[in-house]
Parts: structure tokens; sequence; C-alpha cells
């Protein structure tokens, strides 16, 4: 099952971009063992500054046909890293050709929130968005070492 990260903002030569493409380039060895990946980075940029109707125009252009569409919003589900793995394990055994895991920059989300297949919290606080790449790739990482069965992850 392919994976696309779809973001607002591109992450150019910063310490978040080198630490995020270092967990993802592992869940990419890993994942591949598991019919998991590879994850690729689609990235956008509202260079109008057109508010959230915009950006949400940019992201949904990014999403492949038929792709499941799970956006990251503060208000989504939470769930822990194992129910992640989980889930990702789920649609891939179900089929899913690709999943699309959208991010927002500071105009938010506008109309993808509601057409999105799911949503995903990580907690309530609201994180930058580049922060938040981080910790999703640090995340697809950990489900794919949670479901080989590698000690990374630890309860």
């Amino acid at each position: 099952m392919k994976i696309q990260i779809c973001a607002i903002g591109r992450m150019r030569d910063i310490p978040e971009a080198k630490l995020a493409n270092n967990y993802l380039e592992r869940f990419n060895r890993i994942g591949s063992n598991f019919g998991l990946g590879p994850v690729k980075t689609l990235e956008t940029e509202d260079k109008k500054s057109g508010g959230p109707t915009s950006e949400g125009r940019l992201l949904k252009n990014l999403i492949p046909t038929g792709s499941l569409t799970c956006t990251l919003d503060e208000k989504g589900h939470e769930m822990t890293s194992i129910d992640f793995a989980n889930r990702l394990a789920e649609w891939r055994d179900q089929g899913k050709p690709s999943i699309s895991l959208i991010i927002g920059g500071a105009s938010g989300l506008s109309e993808l929130k509601n057409e999105a297949n799911c949503s995903i919290s990580f907690g309530k606080f609201v994180w930058p968005h580049l922060l938040i790449r981080v910790m999703l790739a640090e995340q697809l990482y950990r489900a794919a070492t949670i479901l080989s069965g590698s000690p990374y992850h630890r309860i």
C-alpha cells in the first residue's frame, strides 16, 4: 500500500526535514517487507495566501485518484501507536492501493476535513506543521516496527 504525505509548505534543508527523511527512509526499508510503502512526500505552497479554501484545493490536487484520505487535525481521533499500526495493517489487508495523510498549513484544512475518510490527532495541542511532519514520519516508522515485532516500540 503506497503512502503519501500531502502537506502545505516545503521543507527545505532544515533540521526538521533531515529528521523526517531519516524516519521515512527507515519506514521504507521495514515497511516494504510488510506491504507498506513506499512513502512519498507531496508538497505544495499557497503563494497567494488564499486561506483555507485555497489550501484545501491545493492539497486536494496532490491526492492520487482512489486514495483513502486521512487528515491530521487536533480535533481528529486520538489513538495509540499500536492503534495506528493496526489501522495501517487493516487498510493494507483490505486492499487499499494508497493512503494520503494530509497536513494542512496555518489556514487549516477547509472542506477536506469533511471529505476525508478519517481524521487523526496527535493530541489536543496545536502543533506547527513542520513538527507534525516529523512526528508523523516517526509514527509511520514506529508502526512498521510494531508490525515487524521489532523492539523499537516498547510498552
